[in-house]
């Protein structure tokens, strides 16, 4: 025989719990006349049959047809409204759920006119909060039939939707302000980003109550990571290689040389990319060879090394790996001298 509830609730703090279904898996038999305790930071909605019948706030609350008006249309009249009903009841928490964390896994491009290649890549992280707006919503959009469903398994959509909102904002904000600018506008932008999500928390019964950005600064990416998403030429990328070099060897250091980390990072890399793209033009003919009559730099980078020699970068490197060339390792990256590449050209 089923088990017949006469007192229902949830006597739970929901810390990171949005909504617990009761009962957790299968259909309670309840009957009318039950008790329904719902607390002060709850709201309980009632389904039958996969149909919301009603939301109760908090207070205690006895089921009756009078305050459940479809009940009637599912029992009627005929067992003095006291026959047991198979239904469930989902608790739902009304709290605001705070100091959610967001980030951006990766850069943002923005416009930096003016600058290298007219570019910036932007990465922030903070915090963000939402509540439930609309319970009935909530559970019939989102939760379904779950026994408990929480915090974790709503952030990442959560989290995209608010990534989505930034990107526009920082975007719209490149248009009139400097990176520089926008970097020191981060209550303004935070307030943006909200009213951006505003209607798409909304659309699934949440309100967003804060968003907060805690720092906002240029990406320290790699030159081969700027590579690898299109955002360089071989020119552009060999100078940042160098750059990339020089920071590794300053955080391998003590003192004052550590001030010359992060060349290459961020807004430098504006600078930089503005350098190779002037010193590539005047070095480099077409497809990137050496113009005519260009002069063999004093260091070369096996990218450099290649395009004086006509070959690819890989054979520059399969050369240093087998001991033919002779290359000096710094940091991550290898240099050439000349003297060095005319021998090995000669042997």
């Amino acid at each position: 025989m089923a088990r017949i509830f006469d007192v229902i609730e949830y006597a739970n703090e929901m810390n990171e719990e949005i909504v617990h279904r009761f009962p957790e898996q299968g259909i309670g038999d309840f009957r009318i006349g039950s008790q329904v305790i719902v607390r002060e930071t709850q709201a309980a909605v009632f389904f039958r049959d996969g149909n919301a019948l009603d939301v109760f706030k908090a207070g205690r609350h006895t089921i009756a047809t009078a305050n459940i008006p479809y009940l009637i249309d599912y029992i009627g009249k005929a067992f003095n409204e006291r026959t047991p009903f198979p239904a469930e009841v989902y608790f739902v928490s009304m709290k605001e759920f705070a100091n959610k964390k967001w980030g951006t896994p990766q850069p943002i491009i923005v416009r930096n006119p003016g600058m290298g290649l007219g570019v910036a890549l932007l990465q922030g992280f903070g915090t963000y909060s939402f509540q439930v707006k609309d319970p009935q919503q909530f559970v019939t959009q989102i939760v379904g039939a779950q026994g408990t469903y929480r915090t974790a398994d709503i952030e990442e959509r959560l989290r995209t939707m608010l990534l989505s909102k930034l990107q526009d904002t920082l975007g719209e904000t490149a248009a009139k302000h400097s990176v520089p600018e926008i970097i020191g506008l981060t209550e303004e932008l935070g307030a943006a980003v909200r009213v951006k999500a505003k209607d798409d928390f909304e659309a699934i019964g949440l309100t967003l109550k804060t968003f907060y950005i805690g720092n906002l600064k240029p990406s320290e990416k790699s030159a081969q990571e700027l590579r690898d998403m299109g955002m360089l030429d071989m020119a552009t990328y060999t100078q940042l290689q160098a750059a990339d070099a020089m920071r590794d060897a300053a955080q391998n250091q003590s003192g004052g040389a550590g001030l010359t980390a992060g060349i290459g990072a961020g807004m430098g890399i504006g600078n930089l990319m503005g350098q190779a793209l002037q010193g590539g033009m005047q070095n480099t003919g077409a497809g990137g060879a050496p113009a005519a009559g260009a002069k063999m730099p004093d260091i070369m980078t096996p990218a450099e090394a290649a395009q004086f020699m006509k070959v690819t970068e890989e054979d520059i490197m399969a050369a240093i790996n087998d001991g033919s060339l002779k290359a000096k390792k710094v940091g991550k990256a290898y240099r050439i001298s000349k003297d060095n590449l005319e021998s090995f050209m000669n042997s």
